[in-house]
């Protein structure tokens, strides 16, 4: 669905910001934060990007951080339909992509049941924008087949993912929001078959000037993750062993 004005009926834009550098922006991306009314806003899209956003366009922050949220999401919901029907053009600018682990899906219910017309602008997600920058490919020819994004919010033991179906070492796994949970991904996935020597890395605030990249075993991943700061990614797989020789951000 398209607008034809920003101001003629209640339209939202549900915006990716991709992971951190604004560079990164598709063109659509920066084309309706500037021209936007309203700015609906998380915590992990970048300064640098809210820098680029339309200086009279009215900002709202909703962001949410582990075990704090800011704004609890049917809120979010709600400030969208809210500002939507004062006939502003809404955009809903999210970290990486909305579809992926952004519960951008949730938001876009909640408009199709005020019948809010509203269009999705794809981000690149945090996995392929963080791994790119530090030398890390999700798939190899050598390493990996294939790859699979998860979700690092758990429930208690893990027991909400089926752990012997990513337990191949020929495989990617890329844990998103994982720092608190690194035990359980750690114990878990050695139960099931890895080997504690299975190489693995976490990104912290990838594609950013402060990207940082820390590399070693699952048997590590525990001491790792309490090192790294939030925002950060869990990749695990042979694939973060071509850190060392791949990396070229802020070497």
């Amino acid at each position: 669905m398209q607008a034809t004005s920003s101001h003629a009926r209640p339209f939202v834009s549900l915006v990716g910001a991709g992971p951190g550098d604004p560079d990164l922006l598709t063109v659509k991306a920066l084309r309706l934060i500037q021209s936007a009314d309203v700015v609906v806003y998380d915590r992990l899209v970048s300064e640098e990007i809210m820098a680029l956003v339309n200086p009279n366009s009215e900002l709202l922050f909703v962001g949410k951080k582990l075990n704090h949220h800011c704004v609890p999401q049917d809120q979010i919901n709600q400030i969208l339909v809210d500002k939507a029907q004062e006939n502003k053009h809404v955009v809903r600018l999210k970290g990486g992509d909305p579809f992926i682990f952004g519960r951008g899906g949730e938001e876009l219910e909640t408009l199709v049941e005020h019948n809010i017309e509203f269009e999705v602008v794809p981000g690149i997600t945090a996995a392929s924008g963080c791994s790119a920058y530090a030398g890390i490919p999700l798939t190899h020819r050598d390493h990996a087949q294939s790859v699979q994004f998860i979700t690092g919010h758990l429930k208690q033991q893990g027991q909400d993912i089926d752990w012997p179906s990513l337990a191949h070492t020929n495989h990617t796994l890329v844990f998103y929001m994982g720092l608190k949970q690194a035990p359980v991904i750690r114990q878990n996935l050695t139960e099931h078959g890895l080997s504690l020597q299975t190489p693995c890395a976490i990104v912290e605030r990838g594609t950013t000037s402060k990207q940082r990249v820390l590399t070693g075993t699952l048997s590590q991943l525990d001491q790792m993750a309490s090192q790294a700061i939030s925002p950060s990614l869990i990749i695990v797989g042979s694939v973060t062993t071509l850190h060392s020789k791949l990396n070229w951000f802020n070497v």
